[in-house]
């Protein structure tokens, strides 16, 4: 059985040396539902969302987590996710948005 998506980034995080911080309930119901935890280092703090999905991610999710970035005044956001179209590659690639694959993960955790 492969391990929760979340897991895994939570566990490749804390090795590369970032300080995690989940948001509370309350700030997460009224806030921002689309950010699962924020990682910190050198003073940039990133929003996280992970997509636990068994598909390719397309576009319209990375266009949606932008969005929820730029109204939370964060700078890179980072999304987790089996895979990614090439539009939302193109996409991120462009705004500056971080992807990063559970084959990624695995393989910086070995």
């Amino acid at each position: 059985m492969r391990p929760p998506l979340t897991e895994l980034a939570l566990e490749y995080f804390t090795r590369r040396g970032y300080r995690i911080e989940k948001p509370r309930i309350e700030e997460s119901a009224s806030r921002n539902p689309r950010i699962d935890f924020t990682v910190t280092k050198q003073n940039r703090t990133h929003p996280v969302l992970i997509k636990d999905w068994n598909r390719t991610v397309g576009v319209n999710v990375v266009i949606n987590l932008d969005k929820a970035s730029q109204d939370g005044a964060f700078s890179n956001p980072i999304l987790v996710a089996e895979k990614f179209s090439e539009h939302a590659k193109a996409y991120a690639n462009r705004r500056g948005i971080i992807l990063i694959t559970r084959a990624e993960i695995i393989r910086e955790l070995r």
